[in-house]
């Protein structure tokens, strides 16, 4: 015999009753003190909220209203009792208008050793003229804050957030596991020193998805460590481009491995896709990396591969980079460069770049091809290729 349909109460009930978000224990911040309106340092309510969250023993969340919070720094610290703390904002947390007050510290927020924290919408304003300004002008000034970390924490979701004039990098992903940035905005002024957008290090299952990155320094920075990153339609300007390095700092250091970015379009960036590695010894490497679907609009070097880093001509001359540089494939790499260099392979000599790949590659400079350079660079082009290949 056929059941009869349930009624549409009883389904209601089952589906509301059964969703997360229906039994996650809510805190908002405002009951814990923090006022908005940007006079008050609303720092000790965001940590009771989240304190609070973290020893719910069920889903939970933190909620910030519309308005503004004027912030210190905020630690949130686990390992939490629940797996399932959604912080919801809907409001703009300010940074000190002071940067000496945050600027001699790593962070502003920092999440270390959570799981399953998603963070949602809301705008992060650093206010990091002031101290872009001080480290202009060749003062003494502090090295700056990383507005937002997450670090050796796993199944982290980043969504909607907007992140302002950061001192230093906006958002850093260090150690963690299976994390996904998605619809993120980030913005400084171009001139705004290592500002970077999105750095992953030491990191493994990172996706970074429908984002729009404007900053002073790398759009997505891809630190040593890193494993299984993709990145999906980026729009990168102005800014460094998105890279990869710089690797081999250390006479130590763990490699980068499978990486793919695709469908990303770069604006009048310093560069477009980048691998940068110091040159001296390292038992670093950078391997199975796929470029694809690139735009470039006006890019300095649209693809470039640089492994005699050196900044400030310190404890390099006379060196040659110990990362190993392999199996890397640029497909589908459209636009026009604003140098005449557009494709520099600057390779180890004592490591050459193997199994590079250029598969229909067409960069024009000032409406003419543009021109390629190869040094102990070795691999295949395909298809249509310009500038003509110099593997």
């Amino acid at each position: 015999m056929a059941s009869l349909p349930l009624p549409i109460t009883i389904l209601f009930f089952i589906f509301f009753a059964s969703s997360p978000s229906a039994r996650a224990a809510q805190f908002s911040v405002l009951s814990y003190g923090a006022k908005p309106g940007g006079r008050t340092d609303s720092a000790k309510a965001f940590a009771a909220a989240w304190s609070q969250a973290c020893a719910s023993t069920g889903p939970a969340t933190i909620y910030v209203p519309k308005g503004s919070f004027s912030l210190g720094q905020v630690k949130f610290q686990g390992p939490c009792k629940n797996n399932a703390i959604l912080v919801r904002i809907d409001g703009t947390l300010v940074a000190p208008s002071d940067y000496k007050v945050i600027g001699s510290a790593e962070n502003w927020l920092i999440f270390e050793h959570v799981n399953g924290v998603t963070l949602s919408g809301g705008i992060l304003d650093g206010q990091g003229a002031g101290l872009w300004s001080c480290k202009k002008s060749g003062k003494g000034c502090p090295r700056g804050a990383t507005s937002l970390e997450f670090t050796n924490s796993k199944n982290i979701a980043i969504t909607g957030l907007t992140s302002l004039n950061s001192q230093m990098f906006h958002i850093v992903i260090n150690g963690c596991q299976n994390v996904k940035v998605q619809g993120v905005k980030v913005s400084a002024d171009g001139n705004s020193p290592n500002t970077d957008g999105i750095h992953v290090q030491q990191s493994t299952a990172v996706t970074i998805l429908n984002s729009r990155i404007g900053t002073g320094d790398d759009c997505v920075s891809i630190g040593p460590g890193t494993s299984n990153l993709w990145i999906e339609n980026v729009a990168c300007g102005p800014g460094h481009g998105i890279s990869i390095g710089s690797l081999g700092k250390e006479s130590q250091e763990a490699g980068v491995q499978d990486v793919t970015v695709k469908t990303t379009t770069f604006t009048g960036t310093q560069n477009g896709l980048r691998i940068k590695t110091w040159g001296r010894p390292s038992t670093g490497f950078a391997r199975n990396i796929l470029f694809q679907h690139a735009v470039m609009n006006n890019v300095q070097n649209p693809i470039l591969i640089d492994q005699n880093y050196c900044p400030g001509e310190k404890n390099c001359p006379g060196q040659v980079s110990g990362v190993k540089v392999s199996d890397v494939t640029y497909q589908d790499i459209h636009g026009t460069s604003a140098t005449e260099l557009a494709v520099k392979f600057d390779c180890s000599k004592k490591y050459p770049c193997t199994g590079i790949k250029l598969q229909d590659v067409k960069l024009t400079y000032d409406n003419k091809p543009a021109e390629a350079l190869c040094s102990h660079a070795g691999g295949v082009a395909s298809g249509t290729v310009q500038p003509t290949s110099c593997l």
